[in-house]
């Protein structure tokens, strides 16, 4: 959890770029934008609430898995991930960080299942 603190002190509170905090603290590139994504999703930001402790900092980033069978999960709309998908500079990952903001919420596919589904959907 100390990683991801800094990760958040140094993007959110002292602005710097990710490639920066990246090598800073040891991490991918990857790694840290999959920590700020977390991070925003579960509402957080810099500095962190007072009082938050390392145990209620991972329950807040890694929320446990949903209960909800696959074919229960909301599907995103691949006719419109099919056409943002064509667009130059779009891929399905920032697709996919929508559907889960959005349709998909917590209970919507992984990115793995997103993207497997995608291949899917388009054979």
């Amino acid at each position: 959890m100390r990683k991801i603190r800094d990760v958040l002190r140094l993007r959110l509170g002292q602005r710097l770029q990710q490639r920066v905090v990246a090598r800073s603290v040891g991490l991918s590139q990857g790694a840290v934008h999959g920590y700020l994504v977390r991070a925003r999703r579960a509402g957080l930001g810099w500095p962190l609430p007072e009082g938050l402790d390392d145990a209620q900092l991972e329950a807040r980033l890694y929320p446990p898995a949903p209960d909800v069978a696959a074919d229960r999960r909301p599907v995103p709309d691949w006719t419109v991930v099919h056409r943002e998908v064509r667009r130059p500079n779009v891929t399905l990952a920032p697709l996919w960080e929508e559907y889960r903001d959005g349709p998909g919420g917590q209970d919507g596919f992984g990115y793995s299942w997103f993207c497997d589904l995608h291949m899917q959907a388009i054979d």
